[in-house]
């Protein structure tokens, strides 16, 4: 099988975030642009290691870097994550026939529920 630009795209987007740390960065820049200090803040990591893990964000197309002066602030690129959307979504009817599936026969487990009293109605 030949892997496609955009099937080597798609790897490298999955690769960049399977790591908890990026996804936390992702989540930043999806509030806006940030610079590295900012990204770094709640982070437990010195900043060469944050700068690591925006390197691999940035080489998976999912920020770019920009220019302001001395700063080099980072802001989010959504086209790598509309294509993972994409190619999600033909999963999706597959995944909800399994949930239906699956909510049926959670319905076959569940007791026959008891008729409810009737008012009034009480043995003395």
């Amino acid at each position: 099988m030949t892997i496609t630009p955009d099937e080597s795209r798609l790897d490298g987007t999955f690769a960049a975030l399977s790591n908890s740390t990026r996804r936390a960065i992702l989540g930043r820049l999806a509030q806006g642009a940030a610079t590295v200090n900012e990204l770094a803040a709640p982070f437990q990591m010195k900043l060469p290691s944050i700068s690591k893990h925006i390197k691999v964000l940035e080489r998976a197309g999912l920020i770019q870097r920009g220019h302001r002066a001395q700063y080099r602030p980072c802001a989010l690129d959504p086209a790598p994550l509309e294509q993972v959307s994409t190619w999600t979504e033909r999963y999706r009817p597959i995944w909800e026939a399994r949930f239906d599936r699956m909510d049926d026969y959670l319905k076959t487990l569940q007791p026959a529920t008891k008729e409810p009293a009737t008012k009034g109605t009480t043995k003395r």
